[in-house]
């Protein structure tokens, strides 16, 4: 069971009291230039993401936005980085939400001018903190960086915004360290009914960081813990957004596409197994359908394996037997199995 958190809305999506788990990804292209920033966001948007945010270290960034967002279909979030100034003209300029941390931008003056436009167009803020930008007096009062510094660093940023009204927020608490990043918002879900925004920060490059990514992020899910994840991965964000889809369908949490299920491959496999799953991925992958799709190596598994799916091969000597609904319906030549299977998923 999830745990109940408050509702806030980024755009047109909602984030937590119960909402479908969003994944989310950052763009990595320069946000000014918009048309290569465009294209990026909507390979993005094809893959399934839900949200989009954008690095704003500019007036130019900023401006970029109102062109941006007519080009896309996500909500935008502007990354912000101490300057409360970039805060208010990304807000002015159509981002669907912020990424800052007030304690981070000046005197509560300048505090209050982000919270006040903030306010008036009902866009909410993100407070981030992560293993690497702790505050000295937390990493002393708590003997360095763990759950403790993290939680009560970002509690700080959370009551500023609270003692100036404001309580349209999410948090996220990320760490490298898998272990620290479920004890952190373990620790945070107990204190605050805020939505949580999972993810373990620099996971590095694209196989290493989806195993992090998929045991951190998924242990936290499984408790019930998180309201929208980001898969940080060193590498193209496409990436990111079908790790992140693959874990929420792992924990059934996405009912949504295709999800493949193979087996290991053994001294029985006759077809050439590993080269059929991976053209079935690539031809699965724009369907939206919610279908568990069986494709296995030999006889023995194959069949019962395909009964509980929706449809299935199971592979022989130079041929296979598709299996819809545990039924065998034909036998066809390795050649044509796949090309045989979409049409049969086409009559689903």
């Amino acid at each position: 069971m999830r745990n109940k958190t408050k509702k806030i809305m980024v755009g047109d999506v909602p984030v937590g009291g119960g909402s479908p788990i969003s994944v989310q990804s950052m763009t990595n292209t320069e946000t000014k230039d918009v048309v290569n920033t465009v294209n990026q966001i909507k390979k993005l948007e094809k893959a399934g993401c839900d949200i989009i945010r954008a690095a704003i270290t500019d007036l130019e960034d900023a401006e970029a936005i109102k062109h941006i967002k007519k080009q896309i279909t996500i909500p935008f979030i502007a990354d912000i980085q101490y300057d409360y100034r970039l805060a208010i003209a990304a807000v002015e300029k159509g981002a669907d939400c912020l990424r800052l941390n007030p304690g981070n931008i000046g005197s509560k003056a300048r505090v209050q001018e982000v919270v006040n436009i903030c306010k008036d167009r009902q866009i909410p803020i993100r407070i981030g903190v992560n293993s690497g930008s702790i505050k000295k007096e937390y990493l002393e009062k708590y003997k360095g960086v763990n759950e403790n510094s993290m939680v009560y660093s970002a509690l700080e940023h959370v009551k500023i915004l609270e003692d100036l009204n404001f309580e349209d927020i999410k948090i996220s608490l990320k760490a490298s360290n898998v272990p620290l990043t479920i004890k952190t918002y373990e620790k945070m879900s107990e204190k605050v009914d805020y939505p949580l925004h999972l993810g373990v920060t620099e996971a590095g490059p694209i196989w290493r960081g989806t195993v992090k990514s998929a045991v951190g992020i998924g242990t936290l899910l499984s408790m019930g813990i998180g309201d929208t994840i980001r898969i940080s991965l060193t590498g193209d964000p496409v990436e990111e957004i079908r790790v992140g889809r693959e874990i929420l369908r792992s924990l059934n949490l996405l009912n949504e596409g295709v999800e493949v299920i193979s087996c290991p491959t053994c001294g029985r496999t006759k077809i050439d197994l590993i080269d059929l799953v991976e053209r079935a991925e690539k031809r699965l992958e724009g369907i939206k359908k919610p279908l568990k799709v069986a494709i296995m190596g030999c006889p023995v598994n194959g069949p019962g394996e395909a009964r509980e799916a929706d449809i299935g091969i199971a592979g022989g000597k130079g041929e296979g037997l598709i299996f819809k609904k545990g039924k065998v319906v034909k036998k066809v030549k390795e050649e044509f199995l796949i090309d045989e299977l979409l049409k049969e998923i086409k009559s689903l």
